[in-house]
């Protein structure tokens, strides 16, 4: 990993490009234009007092772990546009990071920010992405504890890709995991689903049509937070990213001795999402979604649990759209509008690519 620490260097090197300044692959070198970049632009704006030490590893002394799990993740973002209606790669990197620690029910505390870039890159692109992941990192209480910065040769790579870590504790007492799941637990999401991947697809011009339909990339910590905090009943939590809703539950009834019934009228979806899937041909079920989390909870805690979410900013639309049953075991069955039947399978080919 290339270090970042501290040295004197000089003022960084314009170098132009049609008025514009560029990521040069001496920006990745090790050399004084690199670590002016740090200085300039990633100490900038995410400093604090363990990143600004710079040193090999970050050294985080206050960790409050005595009486905590510590919760470890790691994530890489190679979305295509880099900006898109209601978000851009790097609120999705710290967003995509901290929900992978808060659906753990952990408390997000830490991040690391690694960028991969293209030779060529506009430098006010890289500018514009690093003020997001700092606005966000802040809103969310979350410290950028250390990171790294390559930059490769034009044309081997597609612009810039971000990789984020994360760590964070939760209270020992929680237990969220797949074992504790029984049949007759319900099944309850935040809102629609659809709407990142959709987005993402209007963005990218791949397709001839008109959408008004923005990402719901978000963190979700703090909405997950509540619910732990009124209730032990929580068995398990998953955000449905790649894959979409159909392929998250068929992953946690994997291996399991439960099935998973979901019920179509349930389902949160909103008219313009279903609208673009029917023109396109594509199921809204196995779409991406950034702000969207899968809680499966203790029957006699499910309404405490609606309450909560249901005032939260991001859980307004919050529904039970299922039950965990006996049978069919390691089956997702959806109960479709007309009162029939099907399985859901797990996404087994990418519906359009780089969506996360």
């Amino acid at each position: 990993m290339l270090v970042w620490f501290h040295q004197r260097v000089p003022a960084l090197l314009i170098l132009s490009m049609e008025n514009k300044e560029k990521i040069l692959l001496a920006h990745g070198s090790g050399g004084s234009l690199m670590h002016d970049l740090i200085e300039k632009l990633f100490k900038k704006s995410f400093g604090n007092e363990i990143l600004n030490e710079l040193s090999d590893s970050a050294l985080i002394k206050s960790l409050p772990a005595e009486g905590h799990d510590l919760c470890f993740t790691t994530d890489s973002y190679t979305v295509s546009p880099l900006f898109f209606p209601g978000g851009d790669i790097g609120k999705l990197a710290v967003c995509g990071t901290i929900n992978d620690l808060a659906v753990m029910g952990a408390q997000p505390l830490y991040l690391s920010c690694a960028f991969l870039i293209e030779e060529g890159l506009d430098y006010d692109i890289l500018e514009r992405l690093t003020k997001s992941i700092a606005q966000t990192a802040r809103q969310e209480k979350v410290k950028i504890a250390t990171g790294d910065f390559k930059v490769v040769e034009k044309n081997n790579l597609d612009k810039l890709f971000i990789n984020t870590s994360g760590i964070g504790i939760r209270h020992a007492g929680v237990k969220i995991h797949k074992e504790t799941i029984a049949p007759g637990d319900k099944i309850i999401i935040n809102g629609s689903i659809g709407e990142h991947g959709l987005a993402i697809l209007a963005a990218r011009g791949d397709f001839d049509f008109q959408s008004t339909i923005n990402s719901d990339c978000a963190s979700l910590s703090g909405m997950i937070a509540k619910i732990i905090q009124v209730s032990r009943g929580i068995k398990f939590m998953r955000d449905p990213t790649r894959g979409g809703l159909a392929t998250t539950l068929n992953e946690i009834v994997l291996g399991s001795n439960f099935g998973i019934r979901i019920f179509e009228n349930n389902i949160p979806i909103k008219e313009e999402v279903r609208a673009a899937c029917e023109i396109l041909g594509f199921d809204p079920l196995y779409i991406a979604n950034e702000g969207k989390v899968v809680v499966i909870v203790a029957e006699k805690d499910v309404e405490v649990i609606l309450d909560v979410m249901r005032r939260d900013a991001l859980g307004g639309e919050s529904q039970i759209i299922g039950k965990v049953v006996k049978e069919p075991k390691q089956k997702v069955l959806l109960q479709t509008r007309i009162a029939g039947t099907r399985i859901l399978d797990m996404l087994t080919a990418e519906q359009f690519p780089r969506i996360c």
